[in-house]
């Protein structure tokens, strides 16, 4: 029985031997770079995908909440990291996981700190995320008063350990020169490196965004990436040029239920509750919320004439049509949808299915 037979709503397609490819693509070149690669899990959120990391030597995981993190405990992950601010109403949460697995959380504050240091019950490991000019969240880096004060809080407990620096630069997702917004990730990791060495050297220094751990190859005296979106990367990452759109590991499968030929365009089963409601605008202002592929026994093959998702609603979908698509579709086929934005679509989705069939986990679960 072929996959395209269970289809019959809305199904987020799995390409196991692309996403393998992009994690061996990525553990290669951490190790071609002498750096530890720990993918951020907030892309697949799979345990499965989890299991096909670790063939390619990946024994480090990030998270990026609590619940993720409850949900990769006891996986066999040498270390849980989640990678956002650490909100102290979870430090329960936190001593249940810290009991039976080692993890670490990043800290921005030094009411968090204390916070930490006062209801600890288990070893936590912790990051100081730094802000070099992202702006989202984090230190800045040139606050030592605010480094130095946390520092200290710390080293008041036994069960609160420093373990080094975190920088995402999520703002290569917009600003065109990623060479250049590395140039600053470098530099600011590297002067804290050196200024925290002697008193911590045990201090490793990490850097967490898909496009540039994809583009670059300088990454200077880093010692570690956790990229996360590269396991399955989008139309979105092929856009920045980190990948290419053969590269994307999962397409949206969905049912055709009307077709308006005389305006070229398709009604899908297929909304903002399955692809969420990212967008690509071009240059002509055209929004771009998904493109079309065409599903077949394999896979699905990438068409010359492009055809788009125009228009998106909670469970609808309105797609540009070419006239190569208009000549070949009719009502009740399925199409694949390639997302902008890989991690929302899953995370709307809940599962995937693989072409061989299968149904590969994920932490949120079915949605209904």
């Amino acid at each position: 029985m072929s996959y395209l037979d269970k289809i019959t709503s809305p199904t987020l397609l799995l390409d196991e031997k692309i996403c393998r490819a992009n994690i061996k693509r990525m553990a290669d070149k951490a190790e071609r770079h002498d750096m530890k690669l720990v993918p951020h899990f907030k892309t697949a959120q799979s345990n499965q995908i989890g299991d096909w990391a670790k063939e390619y030597n990946i024994t480090e995981v990030t998270a990026s909440s609590i619940q993720m993190a409850e949900y990769l405990a006891g996986q066999g992950w040498v270390n849980i990291h989640i990678a956002f601010p650490f909100n102290p109403l979870e430090i329960p949460k936190l001593n249940k996981i810290a009991e039976r697995q080692s993890i670490s959380v990043q800290v921005i504050n030094a009411t968090t700190a204390q916070m930490l240091v006062d209801q600890l019950e288990y070893p936590v490991g912790f990051f100081i995320e730094i802000d070099a000019g992202y702006g989202r969240t984090g230190v800045e880096v040139s606050d030592f008063g605010l480094i130095e004060e946390i520092l200290l809080i710390a080293k008041k407990s036994d069960k609160l350990n420093f373990k080094g620096f975190y920088l995402h630069a999520g703002h290569s997702y917009y600003m065109p020169d990623i060479p250049a917004l590395y140039e600053q990730t470098r530099n600011a990791l590297s002067m804290l490196k050196h200024k925290y060495n002697s008193e911590y050297p045990k201090l490793v220094t990490r850097t967490g965004d898909t496009p540039g751990c994809a583009v670059m190859e300088d990454f200077g005296d880093i010692d570690e990436m956790g990229p996360g979106n590269f396991v399955f990367y989008d139309l979105m990452q092929a856009e920045l040029g980190g990948c290419d759109k053969e590269d994307i590991a999962v397409c949206l499968a969905v049912p055709v239920v009307d077709i308006k030929k005389d305006r070229k365009e398709i009604l899908i089963h297929g909304g903002g509750v399955h692809l969420a409601k990212d967008v690509l605008v071009g240059e002509n202002g055209l929004k771009n919320f998904g493109e079309v592929v065409y599903l077949n026994e394999k896979g699905w093959t990438i068409p010359e004439n492009k055809s788009f998702l125009k228009s998106i609603s909670q469970e609808h979908g309105i797609i540009k049509a070419s006239d190569e698509l208009l000549a070949k579709v009719k009502v009740g086929d399925i199409l694949g949808i390639l997302p902008v934005h890989s991690c929302m679509t899953a995370d709307c989705m809940g599962e995937y299915l693989t072409l061989d069939g299968k149904i590969v986990d994920h932490a949120e679960g079915k949605r209904k």
